[in-house]
């Protein structure tokens, strides 16, 4: 009975070690991380080596691929197969890049994805079964109220409540018309109810749309509500808290945001040539390389340069306006071209008789030149009567919430 007790004892001693033992491997497992899971661009990064890079000046397609180890015989054969979706020979510098390659001794590359911008992309399939795909990160949109005072410039009041300079351009497009952004106020407000994208829910991808804003300049407020009226193009305009549009037959300005270096004068003491003349124009002064745009609707009937002048394009808008854009590092229509409001023409250089970049904006109303600045310029069209009622209740809600926001003080 002894020897039975005893050998109970030793069975239940080894049952419970190695219980112990068991304990102690799971507790091990479970303490044992595992590597997070990696996605992007649809596919778990962790299944894969991943090569990061970006489109480099002098890179092309072939050189990268054939850096990857895919043979020129293949590369031909992608780039054929998927011209019509992703052209391979205008990737563009600046751009980044992803090659996923096999965790096998061949590291054999399996797709390329290249990323059109922070929303867009485009996969192409490396394998036998070759294919271009464009693909869209997914994006959510968040509304927001923001409100800002002037102190120095409409930049800087962003750069102040921590927002993207994208509203800079926002408000000054919407306000191009009504507000001269080249005389602002110390003190001047705004209000606006937006949207913004973003990537995954993170990232910040633009603005999607502007729903409303109120624009305080010298103690008036300039509202601007959002409105479909035009169900052809489908494209929305702006109008004010009494129906009339924020558009006008001609812009503001030639370029988007810069400043006033010389207005229209009868005699102004010329840099260059160092005496005193008339300057029939307003510059605006501006880095190398600004879009200029063509401040109304027209057709280019010049598209040429002089030693003046430096490159240069002139606009007829109708039988009574015209206008021209001097000293443009490069000009980017031709004459007999027509433009429309907005159009980019050339940018902004310092060719001709300039000591510096900016554009010399001149203006003619029947063939004599004079300053747009005092004319009495056309407005768009205005929403009809008949329609008048639907629109002051669809804006109703939304200029109570702009009335809601309190305004920022210095």
């Amino acid at each position: 009975m002894k020897k039975l007790g005893l050998l109970l004892m030793m069975m239940l001693v080894f049952i419970a070690c190695n219980d112990d033992e068991k304990d102690q491997a799971v507790k091990e497992v479970k303490e044992k991380k595992l590597p997070p899971v990696e996605k992007e661009y649809g596919f778990v990064l962790n299944n894969y080596e991943v090569v990061k890079d970006t489109i480099k000046s002098g890179d092309f397609f072939g050189a990268i691929m054939d850096k990857s180890g895919v043979d020129p015989g293949k590369v031909y054969e992608i780039t054929q197969k998927v011209k019509d979706t992703f052209n391979p020979a205008r990737i563009v510098a600046g751009k980044k890049y992803m090659i996923l390659k096999d965790k096998d001794s061949a590291r054999t590359p399996k797709f390329f994805i290249y990323e059109n911008d922070k929303i867009n992309y485009t996969v192409v399939s490396l394998t036998d079964s070759i294919y271009a795909a464009k693909r869209k990160r997914p994006v959510t949109v968040k509304r927001r109220e923001v409100s800002g005072v002037i102190t120095s410039s409409l930049s800087e009041a962003m750069q102040a409540q921590g927002l993207s300079n994208l509203l800079v351009y926002e408000l000054s497009n919407i306000y191009q018309w009504s507000i001269d952004f080249f005389k602002l106020q110390k003190g001047d407000q705004f209000k606006m109810v937006y949207h913004e994208k973003y990537i995954e829910d993170t990232i910040f991808a633009g603005i999607e749309k502007v729903d409303a804003a109120v624009f305080k300049h010298s103690d008036k407020p300039f509202y601007a509500f959002r409105y479909l009226t035009d169900t052809v193009s489908g494209k929305p305009s702006f109008y004010d808290s009494e129906a009339k549009a924020l558009q006008s037959f001609f812009l503001k300005a030639p370029l988007n945001y810069s400043r006033i270096s010389s207005r229209y004068t009868k005699r102004r003491f010329h840099p260059v040539q160092k005496r005193w003349k008339a300057h029939l124009g307003t510059d605006y002064a501006a880095p190398y390389g600004t879009p200029i745009v063509s401040t109304a609707n027209g057709t280019v009937i010049a598209s040429s340069y002089t030693s003046g002048n430096g490159n240069y394009v002139k606009v007829r808008h109708n039988s009574k306006y015209t206008t021209q854009y001097l000293h443009m590092t490069k000009r980017a229509v031709r004459t007999g071209q027509v433009v429309k409001q907005g159009d980019v023409i050339g940018y902004v250089g310092s060719t001709g008789l300039a000591t510096g970049p900016h554009v010399c904006y001149r203006f003619w109303v029947n063939g004599r030149q004079v300053d747009p600045y005092r004319q009495n310029l056309p407005s768009a069209k205005h929403i009809e009567e008949e329609l008048k009622d639907e629109y002051f209740a669809y804006i109703e809600p939304l200029k109570e919430e702009l009335d809601q926001i309190p305004y920022k003080n210095i």
